[in-house]
């Protein structure tokens, strides 16, 4: 019997040297060099065809800037040989915010193609034509798609099978219900006249999980409205009666 393929991502980049980066050390560098995950970073400047390796031009209409050229990005999109099962993405600041349920979708398939943009944008046509899927991780703008794929690759990797220390540690932590985080305290047990909350050293974990609870949902209508209308908005579906009809 073999054992299933290990997580690939394949970044198409302008800048391939940019890659693994951060992700070759600490948990994913550990479960990169064991073979939990693997990464292939491709340099887009491979499929240009002229002498000058020309990846951009002006945008038709005008405007400042350049944009990545229809026919070199499909050609390395192409030349990837992705299989249809794969996802395509684009980091896009215009995309679809990335949220913990969509990393954790990627994390169970087999790994995505993620194409890094640079310049102004991507040829539209580019994106129609090979169905790519646009993700934002954040209302501002970064000067390439790169350091979006990092932190796209790092959230889905920390969920693979054997990577995390404690499987635990997975479910417990910020939008995994949709809520932020409880506050986390450790030794001392004093720190600066501030002491760790009685609830969480009582021993009691049925106080001790009401109490983060109390605070994940706290947090979250202060810092996160939008989370928490959203949270609320389950519960009370949760909650509706279904309809009764007498037999």
């Amino acid at each position: 019997m073999t054992n299933p393929s290990p997580w690939r991502a394949t970044v198409l980049t302008l800048f391939p040297e940019m890659f693994p980066g951060p992700l070759g050390v600490s948990l994913a560098g550990r479960a990169l060099a064991s073979g939990l995950w693997q990464i292939e970073a491709r340099d887009i400047r491979a499929s240009a065809t002229d002498r000058h390796r020309s990846v951009d031009d002006t945008p038709a209409g005008g405007g400042p800037g350049m944009v990545l050229r229809a026919d070199v990005l499909a050609a390395a999109i192409d030349a990837a040989e992705i299989a249809p099962e794969r996802p395509r993405l684009l980091m896009s600041p215009r995309g679809r915010p990335l949220t913990q349920a969509r990393v954790t979708e990627l994390a169970q398939g087999p790994g995505p193609l993620i194409v890094c943009g640079r310049f102004e944008g991507v040829d539209q046509r580019v994106i129609d034509g090979r169905g790519l899927e646009e993700i934002s991780i954040g209302d501002y703008v970064l000067s390439g798609g790169e350091i979006a794929a990092l932190a796209l690759i790092d959230a889905c990797v920390r969920l693979l099978p054997g990577v995390m220390g404690k499987e635990a540690s997975g479910t417990e932590e910020s939008f995994s219900d949709g809520l932020l985080e409880y506050p986390q305290y450790t030794r001392p047990q004093l720190f600066e006249g501030v002491p760790i909350p009685a609830t969480l050293t009582s021993g009691d974990h049925a106080k001790v999980a009401a109490w983060r609870r109390a605070e994940s949902e706290a947090l979250t209508a202060a810092r996160r409205p939008d989370l928490w209308e959203k949270a609320a908005n389950r519960r009370s579906g949760q909650k509706s009666p279904k309809n009764k009809t007498d037999g």
